[in-house]
């Protein structure tokens, strides 16, 4: 069954001035500050769309990457993800960086690398994000 999630945006004013703030609407968990400053230079207690992009993905690589080692036989007791989206002003963003760390029991860090990649190109975030160039670093604790 395909699921819909919303989120939705105010903003006032120009764009070096203005302001807007994300609604997370489907889960209601809450309303989230955003503002060109916020993203071109330092967060300030506000968020950005690279911000909201990289929780995503995070998220969505963990649990492909959980997916992927359950079904060969060596699910994960714990994965660490970061997922670092890098944005220039004037030309967008330039670049997702994952890093992993997982603890395994049974696999090797070679195993580790391989069920990453894998989960690296299969995550449906990472197809939908797939003109950006997606890297990766994978280890084990």
């Amino acid at each position: 069954m395909a699921t819909t999630r919303t989120a939705h945006t105010t903003w006032e004013g120009n764009l070096q001035e203005g302001k807007g703030l994300v609604a997370m609407k489907s889960s209601g968990i809450g309303e989230f500050p955003v503002s060109w400053p916020s993203r071109a230079e330092q967060a300030n207690g506000k968020t950005s769309p690279e911000e909201l992009i990289a929780g995503a993905h995070s998220a969505c690589f963990s649990m492909a990457l959980s997916f992927g080692l359950s079904n060969a036989g060596t699910p994960p007791t714990k994965l660490e993800t970061t997922a670092d989206v890098t944005f220039q002003p004037g030309t967008g963003i330039t670049g997702i960086h994952l890093t992993v760390v997982g603890t395994v029991p049974g696999l090797d860090e070679a195993g580790f690398a391989k069920a990453a990649e894998d989960a690296k190109a299969n995550c449906p975030v990472s197809q939908a994000l797939s003109g950006t160039t997606i890297t990766l670093t994978a280890s084990l604790a």
